[in-house]
């Protein structure tokens, strides 16, 4: 299991009911989708998005349709406009997932608080 911040919730937003997807089910989805996410990485720098901190929400809908909210190390990442295609093509495949839509958020600020200690090390950020 990796050290990666957890996904943040909005504290505000009250209980979701449970879902229609079987617990197991649920939690095969949610895994896969995170392994999905490790596969995709800035060009700039030689760590996954997942492992950087960059994913601040995944989303799985009861017809198993998904919504990511995720950011940018910088606002200005010459990757900005090809990396929500990145995602979504990435957990897109992943089976049961319906569509895919990736939301970029720039609020919260990215820090390098959010990065997990296996991209701390691959970055040799110690």
């Amino acid at each position: 299991m990796s050290d990666a911040p957890a996904i943040e919730t909005n504290e505000q937003t009250p209980a979701a009911p449970p879902s229609a997807i079987p617990p197991e089910e649920l939690e095969r989805l949610t895994s896969d989708i995170i392994a999905a996410l490790k596969t995709v990485f800035d060009p700039e720098i030689p760590a996954d998005i997942y492992e950087l901190g960059l994913v601040y929400r995944i989303d799985i809908s009861d017809d198993r349709d998904v919504t990511i909210d995720m950011t940018l190390t910088a606002p200005g990442c010459p990757v900005a406009g090809q990396m929500p295609g990145w995602v979504e093509n990435a957990v897109g495949a992943v089976p049961g997932v319906g569509q895919v839509v990736v939301n970029m958020v720039f609020d919260p600020p990215w820090t390098m608080d959010r990065m997990s200690d296996e991209a701390r090390v691959a970055l040799n950020w110690y």
